[in-house]
């Protein structure tokens, strides 16, 4: 089969193309001094660069047929990269003036990742001309990345190639393994934000967005920061810039480019039709996260239908943007078994998961309101995600909920029933930690969290005090609590990890915050919490006005 720009083609010079499917290259040869030669006679008969894709045992995989100026390589997203980062196949096409390699050319070199590119020139009546041919390079202190070599005729090509690509293999495999290890299975990611906001703004995001990467299991490699005042409705920066990013990338082994900003449907098929590595941003690391820590019914139903809603205005069709777009980290859950389902499928499962979820609300629903006839004071821990909520409903009510030093590290609600003396409890409820820049599209799988915040008679604001952006978080979950107009609800400012921060400094910020000072990993300190719990729950019983 042809590709290209097949217009025009007469039956016998298509015959004649088809025909060069059957020709064998040596493995040690770049490319036969009869093919070159067929392809530059037959190029300047139809005034069309010409270009055939062989792999290292010497099959011709693509013909390709371009006009005057460029030829156009098809998707080699079926031949995997190897260990080194190439790909194991070769290009080599025709130009019809005496101009070796263009910009363009070494640009497919890099982001396909080829073995070689070369390109032999058309001399008058379709003689062979010179011939210029580039290659890869490992990581060097230049920051070169390709080497351009150039010989006047196809002759003068001494080459063996099988040894030298070997040879490049095995150094561009050594300088991989300098900087990553390639035994380690987990995806390699590269952060990248885009943004007009402050260097210290992009740099706390994506500090947090490192900590998301963390929490998925994903090995990050480096970031880049681009401040811009507008961003590319293609890109989301530069197509240049984004290309120089991609090559960089390809070249240190990374498997995953996670975007601060939300990508639009657009932007994710842009950014997926140039590379072959995955491509996800901030919305869809959450989403995996919460994939990975849904245990219940009601989270696993909250989780997967937020990830439909999030996939399906990104499914325009079968093929590569759509492989790259899901499986692994940003692809888990039904990712992976609906990657090929049509739009139709996708909105039917939506339908049936919002009916069950509706099921499970009342359900919730009739738990909540046996609560509430028991006469029992609510409490629902707020906060910051990765704050100490779940360590503090266990130091509290002697659980074991699970914790873990990572963002969202629970997604499921926990119920527990606190002790006081003289025979008072309450019933005191973890909830899922919020995030700055929440999407509106997640709010979604928050809703058992946010039902139980409704019900609550005191909502307990839990803050890492000994995180230096505490302010901001503070500011942050209190922005959440007025969208979901939960700011009325009576709230207790609790600062968390006290024994972090230096004591004049806590007590100053907690006369500041009007707040309490505890370590949910210290029983004692708990004490003047619970005081304030029974002071504002039973006054009269505890001697205060």
């Amino acid at each position: 089969m042809l590709h290209g720009n097949l217009s025009g083609l007469k039956a016998g010079q298509m015959a004649a193309l088809e025909r060069i499917y059957r020709r064998r290259i040596a493995p040690e040869q770049i490319v036969t001094v009869e093919l070159a030669r067929f392809l530059t006679e037959l190029s300047f008969e139809l005034r069309r660069q010409l270009g055939v894709i062989i792999d290292r045992q010497g099959t011709v995989v693509y013909v390709i047929v371009g006009d005057d100026r460029e030829i156009v390589i098809p998707d080699l997203s079926g031949y995997s990269l190897g260990r080194s980062g190439l790909r194991g196949l070769r290009c080599i096409h025709t130009h019809l003036r005496e101009e070796g390699l263009s910009q363009d050319d070494l640009t497919d070199l890099a982001l396909l990742r080829l073995d070689l590119m070369a390109v032999v020139t058309v001399r008058d009546r379709g003689q062979p001309g010179l011939v210029e041919y580039a290659h890869l390079l490992p990581a060097n202190p230049d920051g070169k990345g390709v080497e351009i070599l150039r010989v006047p005729s196809l002759f003068d090509l001494e080459l063996d190639l099988g040894a030298f690509l070997r040879g490049l293999e095995a150094e561009l495999e050594r300088k991989l393994a300098e900087t990553v290890d390639l035994s380690d299975r987990r995806e390699k990611a590269l952060l990248i934000s885009v943004s007009p906001a402050s260097r210290r703004e992009i740099e706390e995001s994506l500090d947090e967005l490192n900590e998301l990467a963390r929490t998925a299991d994903v090995v990050v490699l480096d970031r880049v920061v681009q401040r811009t005042r507008q961003t590319n409705p293609k890109y989301l920066m530069g197509e240049g810039k984004i290309r120089e990013v991609i090559i960089n990338a390809l070249q240190r082994g990374v498997t995953l480019l996670v975007f601060d900003q939300d990508l639009s449907p657009a932007q994710v098929r842009s950014l997926s039709e140039m590379t072959e590595i995955k491509v996800i941003d901030r919305t869809q690391l959450i989403l995996d996260i919460f994939a990975r820590r849904a245990h219940t019914l009601d989270g696993k139903v909250q989780v997967e239908l937020a990830q439909l809603k999030y996939i399906l205005p990104r499914l325009v069709g079968k093929g590569l943007a759509m492989s790259r777009l899901m499986g692994g980290v940003g692809g888990r859950g039904p990712g992976e078994t609906k990657l090929e389902i049509d739009r139709r499928r996708i909105r039917d499962r939506i339908s049936r998961l919002e009916r069950q979820l509706d099921d499970l609300s009342r359900g919730r629903l009739q738990r909540r309101q046996r609560r509430i006839r028991a006469g029992l004071p609510i409490i629902s821990i707020v906060g910051y995600t990765n704050a100490g909520k779940s360590t503090l409903l266990n130091m509290l009510t002697r659980s074991e909920v699970f914790t873990e030093d990572l963002l969202f590290a629970t997604l499921d609600t926990a119920t527990r029933r606190l002790r006081f003396p003289h025979e008072r409890e309450v019933i005191i409820t973890d909830t899922v930690g919020f995030i700055r820049n929440l999407p509106k599209s997640l709010m979604g799988a928050f809703k058992s969290t946010l039902e139980e915040l409704e019900d609550a008679d005191l909502l307990l604001h839990l803050v890492d005090l000994a995180n230096p952006r505490f302010a901001e978080q503070i500011a942050a979950v209190e922005a959440i609590l007025r969208d979901l107009e939960l700011d009325t609800k009576p709230t207790l400012l609790v600062f968390n990890k006290c024994d972090q921060v230096d004591a004049a400094e806590t007590a100053a910020e907690c006369r500041r915050h009007h707040a309490v000072a505890v370590s949910a990993l210290q029983r004692d300190s708990l004490t003047p919490l619970l005081d304030e719990l029974e002071r504002r729950f039973w006054p009269k019983t505890t001697g205060n006005p």
